[in-house]
């Protein structure tokens, strides 16, 4: 080979070693442009799915809460409350509506989903307007609202039961994206567009809603009136906390010091207790003024359930009352996992005060107790000065729906909004197959509130 044919040689393989590495420099780009498009795309679906999920389980809870505002609508008899409620059932309405719009399903069943919440707005807007002016229900209005409390009743049921299989993992917005009118649209079809026949016509003149129980959102009192006796120390607290659990059965006990950012300022204890059966430790906290026990929590499994829930109640009451809390009447109870969380109520002269409150935690294989909390009791709880009711019982049964059959009937001071509260006849009761608790204030006459009770397979809630 001549000196020319050498020197074409060499440039030639020059040209093939560039052209490899150009070919590996682009496919080095590919890959690298691919993984990050992925990723990207990745990122994109993560947040997409969690944004449709938040919109979804907050659909739910406003669906639910369409349903209770719809169950409390029927049963209103003066315009002051009925108005209140209706207002509150429009708002739940227009809130479960735009979350709806925000889901990434288009179907025929979904727009008459949206169709009747826009229905539930618009006639719940218009009933209001009536009360406001001081007009009654008439029995077709009270018809409609019961129309459409059925058909909430379905909806409500079709999306819990979409958000447990959610939960579960047996469907994705992915599958539902892709095949809305095949799994979502199947599951919606289910409640029938016949439901809206029969008053769909009625708008038309109209077009232009770990478990605390009954009045826990109104425990906290700035005044603290349960909380007696001087400031204790920490080392005071400790001993309390040592005589509430039994200072045999502590292994260990560890401060955590003051804490001062809750309603209620306290002294928090970790407790690793002897018995090595149990799993976990406690935790209990003391109020500095006073060394009352605000809150003490353990958690360990339960097995098998061999106590009734009668049973429990009474094993409730007799620990509160060794405990200095006397007079103490179960109300309502949510049991998970072998383990019910009862509401204790205070009685004064048979008349129950629901501002008084302390939640109890008990095991159902052998009445453990688990957990207190005294908040309620603590911020509310004094010896009252109650008026005699200035309403009669029988007066007072006037003012409810001639629809509601009775079941029980009492006094009970319930607090309100405002802080402040009020002597009522309490009437529990049923129409169809929805029970209520109906609040007439025993000075006045008038209808106060009014509570659907949910009986589940976990327990008695009110909403």
């Amino acid at each position: 080979m001549n000196l020319k044919e050498k020197v074409y040689d060499w440039k030639n393989r020059l040209k093939d070693r560039h052209m490899l590495s150009v070919i590996v420099v682009l496919g080095a780009i590919v890959i690298g442009l691919g993984l990050f498009t992925y990723k990207r795309e990745r990122d994109f679906r993560q947040a997409s799915e969690n944004s449709y999920n938040m919109a979804f389980f907050e659909l739910v809870d406003y669906v639910q809460n369409v349903e209770t505002y719809l169950a409390k609508a029927q049963i209103s008899t003066t315009p002051e409350h009925g108005a209140e409620t209706l207002t509150n059932l429009w708002r739940e309405a227009n809130l479960a509506g735009s979350y709806l719009a925000q889901l990434p399903i288009g179907s025929e069943e979904l727009a008459n989903t949206s169709k009747f919440l826009n229905q539930v707005s618009d006639y719940s807007y218009s009933l209001s307007r009536k009360n406001i002016y001081n007009e009654p229900l008439t029995q077709e209005d009270l018809n409609n609202l019961k129309n459409l409390h059925d058909y909430s009743v379905d909806l409500n049921n079709t999306l819990v039961q979409l958000a447990q299989d959610m939960y579960d993992g047996r469907i994705s917005w992915g599958e539902l994206t892709k095949k809305g009118s095949v799994a979502f649209a199947q599951q919606v079809s289910n409640i029938s567009q016949d439901s809206f026949g029969g008053i769909e016509e009625n708008f038309h003149e109209y077009a232009g809603l770990i478990y605390d129980g009954a009045f826990s959102e109104h425990m906290t009192n700035p005044e603290r009136k349960g909380l007696t006796g001087e400031d204790i120390n920490e080392e005071q607290a400790m001993k309390i906390a040592k005589d509430f659990y039994g200072e045999d059965k502590i292994e260990e006990i560890t401060s955590n010091g003051l804490s001062e950012n809750g309603n209620i300022p306290s002294f928090d204890f970790y407790v690793k207790l002897k018995n090595e059966e149990k799993q976990g430790n406690a935790n209990i906290s003391i109020s500095r003024k006073g060394g009352h026990v605000v809150l003490s929590n353990f958690n360990r499994n339960v097995e098998a359930e061999t106590i009734s829930q009668e049973q429990a109640d009474e094993i409730g009451k007799n620990f509160l009352t060794k405990k200095g809390f006397p007079n103490m009447k179960e109300t309502y109870y949510l049991k998970q996992e072998g383990i019910v969380t009862i509401n204790y109520a205070y009685t004064q002269d048979d008349i129950t005060i629901y501002s008084d409150l302390i939640k109890l935690k008990i095991a159902l294989d052998n009445g453990e107790i688990l957990g207190i909390e005294t908040t309620g009791y603590l911020n509310s709880h004094e010896e009252r000065k109650l008026p005699s009711p200035k309403i009669s019982k029988e007066q007072a049964k006037k003012a409810l729906n001639k629809n509601l059959q009775i079941e029980s009937e009492g006094l009970a001071v319930i607090p309100t909004e405002y802080k402040t509260e009020l002597l009522c006849w309490e009437f529990k009761g049923k129409v169809d197959d929805t029970e209520f608790l109906v609040y007439i204030d025993a000075t006045n006459g008038r209808e106060e509130d009014i509570l659907v009770i949910k009986d589940t397979p976990n327990g008695t809630l009110t909403m």
